[in-house]
């Protein structure tokens, strides 16, 4: 190999292995993966949300959060920006004890009939990153947990709502999603563009949890000259998501 990004070495045992830094909690089994930052100040004042971690970085705290919602209890957390970060992350609220999850986020959209707002539900993620390549053999893309995809589906279709079914685009360099890239990866089938999927379905998979990510239609990469569409001015939408992602993820 003569690329490093593809020694993938099976072993199973890290030098710094998470259960062995990290000690397991008394932590919900659901957990919600949510960049929302301004929903998740929401939900902690609205639900007297409580600290669980503090999971602090270089950069700060990434707290994990619980509050009771149902009856049950309910994790929640920002995973930073990124898949390094969001991989990272994800590796140590494992570690202490969550098993099940659901992600929301915005993507950038790469067919011009996504308005924004539009839900997206991810089946499989094309591994333009770093992160994926150190959990699983090197391959063009991950697929999405089926039984978090299911799941999804069902209640999506229980409550009426429209979504698109399909595969997002994960990039390390949103500087560098050029013309000829962004037209080969729409032909391949995706949808969206964003930058942490892969590397988060890549750890779940390798730590045998259960994940699942949903999206909403943001920004507009589709035409010849990029649309913000002031996608995240869009709270409404966002939190709506959330709450969304909150049933599915009990539902698991």
């Amino acid at each position: 190999m003569n690329y490093p990004i593809l020694e993938f070495d099976p072993e199973r045992r890290a030098l710094i292995e998470p259960t062995h830094v990290i000690k397991p909690r008394d932590v919900p089994e659901h957990c919600v993966i949510t960049f929302f930052r301004e929903i998740i100040e929401k939900v902690v004042v609205e639900h007297r949300a409580k600290i669980l971690a503090e999971n602090r970085w270089e950069d700060g705290p990434h707290p994990l959060y619980e509050f009771e919602y149902g009856g049950r209890r309910l994790a929640f957390f920002h995973p930073g920006v990124g898949a390094a970060m969001a991989a990272n992350l994800l590796e140590e609220v494992i570690a202490l004890g969550c098993r099940k999850f659901i992600a929301c986020g915005g993507a950038g959209v790469l067919e011009p009939d996504l308005a924004v707002g539009h839900l997206i539900v991810v089946s499989g993620a094309v591994r333009d990153e770093g992160v994926s390549y150190h959990y699983l053999p090197p391959a063009r893309e991950v697929k999405a947990n089926q039984v978090a995809l299911e799941v999804l589906l069902k209640e999506l279709n229980r409550r009426g709502l429209p979504y698109r079914l399909g595969k997002t685009w994960t990039t390390d360099a949103p500087y560098r999603e050029t013309q000829g890239k962004i037209a080969r990866r729409r032909e391949e089938g995706c949808l969206t563009v964003e930058m942490e999927a892969a590397g988060m379905m890549a750890v779940a998979e390798f730590r045998g949890v259960t994940f699942g990510q949903i999206l909403y239609s943001g920004d507009d990469l589709s035409g010849t000259e990029w649309d913000s569409r002031e996608w995240q001015t869009r709270s409404a939408i966002r939190e709506q998501l959330f709450w969304l992602c909150a049933d599915v993820c009990l539902n698991l």
